[in-house]
């Protein structure tokens, strides 16, 4: 069985999320922090099992930009400046259904490490996050 395709991807900047509607008739609201802790790249997924990095202070993290990959995924450009996670369809699939029990695992990960969401945790004071570069 092949993993459902995408039929509408919508970045919604102000509540800083991305809906995502499938061919399944599948429809996920996916929050920009959640899609910035589970970023595909090498940067939180390390270069092999058990090497998965804990990101912390990313609640206010947004997405910039959306970038088609082919015909099979999507790069986002997230507001910290990471951009290189690339979410294939089989990722954004996989993560809209485990978004519940993901969420609960990193949130309970922070707790554990005596970590936060909030960026002010990791530095002592507010961190301003990036926004848009103009055109």
């Amino acid at each position: 069985m092949s993993t459902p395709k995408p039929t509408d991807i919508t970045l919604h900047k102000k509540s800083r999320t991305l809906e995502v509607a499938f061919d399944s008739g599948e429809h996920f609201v996916l929050p920009a922090e959640y899609l910035r802790v589970y970023s595909p790249s090498a940067e939180v997924q390390g270069h092999g099992p058990g090497q998965q990095v804990l990101v912390a202070g990313k609640r206010e993290v947004g997405i910039m930009e959306i970038e088609p990959v082919g015909n099979y995924a999507v790069l986002l450009k997230f507001t910290d400046g990471h951009a290189t996670g690339i979410y294939s369809w089989d990722i954004l699939h996989d993560l809209g259904i485990k978004q519940e029990a993901n969420w609960q695992s990193y949130v309970e990960a922070l707790a554990k490490n005596n970590l936060s969401r909030d960026a002010a945790s990791l530095y002592g004071h507010q961190v301003p996050m990036r926004g848009p570069r103009p055109r």
